[in-house]
Parts: C-alpha cells; structure tokens; sequence
C-alpha cells in the first residue's frame, strides 16, 4: 500500500490495509496451506482470524503499538504455555520451532512481532457480562494467581515490575511532554504518589508474581458455560490485588463487583485492602488509560481523549 500519510495519521481501514504484506510475510512462516485471514479486531495491537487449508482456525497477534521487548515476549509465551488451571489460547510454533514471528511493516518502518495463537470458540461476554459470566471470571483470574505463584521464569523471560505507577510505559501525563496544566499534573502527581504507598503498603512482605493485568469482559471468551481468557499482552509482575482492582475498574454495578469478588473467594482469598487503597488502585487504571490515548496511534482511540480527559478530572475531583 502506498500513501503518504504517517500511520497514526491514517484511518482505521488504511492502517489494517498497510498491514497486507506484512501479514503475509508472517504468515508464510507457517504451515498453514491455503489460508485465508480476516481482520476481526484493530486496536491496540491487530488480530485476524486465520483459517489454514485443514479448516483449522487460529487467532493471529500482530504487535502494532505493543512496546513489548523480546525477553517480555518470551515470558508472555512461558506463562501461558505452563498454564493448566484455565483455558487459554496457546501459540503455535513456525517453521523455525519459535512461537514469535516477525514482518516487515513498512508504514511504522518496524519488523513487528506475531504470536498465532490457537482459536478460542464462543463470544466475550462485552459491555453486558451476567452475574455467572463474571462469578467465572473471578474463579478464572484466582486459579491464574495461585498457579503463577510460584512459576519461576527462565533466562531470556522478563516482565514489567507493575509496582512502577506506569507500568514501564513513557509518562505522558506529568513528564516533559505533558499536555496537561500545571494544576491537572500537580493532581495527577499527587493522586500517584498515594498510588506508590498503597502499592508499599499492600505488597509487604509478598513477592511480585506474574498477573494478566488487563482481564475484562471483552478478553474472555464464554462458550457453553465455560470461561476463556485471552489477551496476556499486558501482561507483567504485580500483585494479585492489582489484577483485582483492574478488572473491577470495568464494572458498573455493586451486583456485579460482587458477583466477581464472589468467584475469585470460590478459589481464594480475596486480598485484604482498605477502601481507600481499593479507590487508588482503579484512579492509577484511569490515569493509565489516559496516559495510553495521549500515545496511541490509533485514530478511534485518540479521538477519545477530550472526553476522557474531562471525565478522568472529575473523578480524581472527588477522589479519596
């Protein structure tokens, strides 16, 4: 595709379209046969559905706006390939026996990272998850902390430390290229300093363990009664609690906080925290939402930011 637009510059149809030769050139380093492929999610980062000659379906990752590093990478598909207590989607190998492939893209003029991930069947349960959909996804994410635990990541595997209040992303929001007023960054700045003495306060003793950070109704897939989860992308080293109060971020209802605290008590107990801790911890998921518009390249996302930007100053206007 030729254009002289940047890609950040380009519509959303434009940046799949730009992504042509470079899904073919990873593809290629499968066995797939005649495949077809199909854009099905264009955000973040970019996923097709991918259907080889055999009728077999996979979902491919292309990391678009990702800043994994190759050791985050590596541990990402550690983690989720040792995962037995919950179905997740598991990556398959190329020709060269690596589960990571790389293509040229030439609109960001980046090789960019691919993981073909086996298919996940049935829906995400969305912006209207039921009390049973969100009881499962409370259980799914305690087996995942009990089982991540203990897991102990080989040389060449490395996660985020999450108990950086940004998680490892540029800080946009109060650094040299903030865009907000002096007023707006010196309530940000106070709202993440309490982040980083909850987070003191509430690892104690405890050791960092692997966390999805980011599970929510639209990374889990139900079908028949069962509960998937996908998209450890963002995944890095926090605390169980963090997982928690992320996921609780995305609820609208007491009924539905409750519906998913009850899950996760179904298989462990809950974490102890304070109100106040519980209300930092989804301010810091605000504010990192805010701090990702601020870079994305994403034209829907970035179209987003006014009216993010005023609702996340009303909320920290009321805030603890």
């Amino acid at each position: 595709m030729s254009t002289n637009k940047t890609f950040a510059e380009m519509t959303i149809e434009e940046q799949i379209a730009s992504l042509d030769d470079c899904l073919v050139e990873i593809l290629d380093q499968y066995e797939l046969g005649e495949y077809e492929a199909e854009s099905i999610n264009h955000e973040f980062n970019s996923t097709f559905k991918v259907t080889a000659g055999s009728g077999e379906k996979f979902a491919l990752r292309i990391n678009v706006n990702s800043s994994r590093s190759p050791e985050n990478l590596n541990a990402e598909i550690f983690w989720i390939t040792s995962i037995k207590s919950v179905t997740v989607p598991k990556p398959a190998l190329n020709r060269n026996g690596s589960a990571v492939s790389h293509g040229w893209h030439a609109a960001t003029e980046r090789n960019l990272a691919a993981v073909l991930y086996t298919w996940l069947e049935g829906e995400e349960p969305g912006d209207e998850p039921t009390e049973d959909q969100l009881f499962a996804l409370g259980a799914a994410m305690a087996k995942l902390h009990l089982e991540a635990a203990d897991l102990v990541l080989p040389p060449g595997c490395e996660l985020t430390d999450y108990t950086d209040v940004f998680w490892g992303a540029p800080n946009l929001l109060t650094g040299p290229e903030s865009k907000l007023t002096v007023d707006e960054q010196a309530k940000v700045t106070d709202v993440l300093a309490r982040v980083s003495t909850a987070l003191v306060e509430l690892r104690g003793d405890a050791k960092l363990q692997p966390i999805h950070a980011d599970i929510h109704p639209w990374n889990v897939m139900w079908h028949e009664g069962e509960l998937a989860v996908f998209d450890f992308d963002d995944s890095g080293l926090g605390l169980p609690i963090q997982d928690l109060m992320t996921s609780l971020y995305y609820l609208d209802t007491p009924e539905q906080d409750a519906a998913l605290l009850a899950g996760y008590a179904s298989v462990a107990t809950v974490p102890e925290h304070t109100t106040e801790q519980r209300q930092l911890l989804m301010l810091q998921r605000r504010l990192l939402l805010l701090n990702y518009l601020y870079e994305t390249s994403n034209p829907e996302h970035a179209e987003m930011v006014p009216e993010y930007h005023a609702e996340t100053f009303r909320r920290l206007a009321i805030s603890v």
